[in-house]
């Protein structure tokens, strides 16, 4: 069934992505697979890895993410059974460090350093707003919109009143821009720097792999074609150069012992510089 007024592909691509946010923003599920990461292990070993969480809330967190397709559960005898990620959930956890990338860029700064796993949640807070997803995209394809002409089409059976909780709300996040009553909204810079996170998302959703992301028709930034170069005869060889360390653009290299330091710490609330969305 349709959500919004887009054309049906990309109203399925919204509803996709918009369930992978459902299944790991849960308090405590990034938590629970980043825990899992490695060999199988009994649900003694990893309550012993999580041993935060009270008696009786790791079982249904555990059930909740087995139902959905990110963890296994192996029952090798009746007393011995273990559990351990899914292909999927494999796949989906190599979307957190793109997570990491963009909150450090873009998130409000905190009076202290704060672990990956709390950038993390941080961020899947902003990404599950209500009718945050569709609104990012029809923003992202067609840059500025009417709150009006955005009712009809993320919401088209509700009174288009509507639509300006949501777009409030992500204003404050600092995820969409407007200069003011009446007039149009567009994404801000961290609104667009989410390209790499959402298309990653898309692409796991879909079942394809994460480096298609690039080509995502709304999210992705397909490579430009190279300007072809004159030809030269007896063109001089250029001078070998060495590229100096972390210029590359593969994904931060990150531990789990990174995500989880302070995991328990409460976090004391930080001064919000102007421009970074909250967390």
């Amino acid at each position: 069934m349709a959500i919004t007024a887009l054309p049906p592909d990309t109203d399925a691509d919204i509803a996709r992505v918009t369930e992978a946010l459902a299944m790991i923003t849960p308090r405590w599920n990034v938590r629970i697979l980043l825990a899992l990461s490695g060999p199988p292990v009994r649900y003694s070993e990893l309550a012993a890895k999580v041993s935060w969480l009270q008696n009786g809330q790791l079982h249904p967190k555990l059930k909740s993410l087995c139902d959905v397709g990110l963890v296994e559960r192996t029952e090798h005898t009746a007393r011995h059974v273990t559990y351990g990620h899914t292909e999927r959930g494999v796949a989906l956890l190599q979307v957190l460090p793109m997570i990491v990338t963009w909150a450090e860029e873009h998130l409000e700064k905190a009076d202290r350093p704060l672990p990956a796993i709390e950038q993390i949640e941080d961020s899947l807070t902003l990404l599950t707003r209500r009718h945050a997803a569709a609104i990012l995209w029809v923003l992202k394809s067609r840059k500025e919109v009417s709150g009006r002409a955005l009712a009809r089409i993320v919401m088209p059976s509700s009174d288009w009143t509507n639509v300006y909780p949501p777009l409030r709300q992500l204003v404050a996040d600092g995820l969409v821009d407007t200069e003011g009553i009446g007039r149009p909204y567009r994404l801000s810079a961290a609104g667009d720097g989410l390209g790499p996170v959402l298309g990653a998302l898309s692409a796991w959703s879909a079942g394809q792999p994460l480096n298609q992301a690039g080509q995502h028709p709304v999210w992705g930034h397909p490579q430009a074609k190279p300007v072809p170069r004159p030809w030269v005869s007896s063109q001089s060889r250029p001078a070998l150069t060495t590229l100096p360390r972390g210029t590359g653009e593969s994904s931060p290299a990150w531990h789990n012992r990174d995500l989880f330091s302070h995991a328990t710490t409460a976090r004391p609330k930080a001064v919000i510089p102007a421009g970074g969305p909250r967390r």
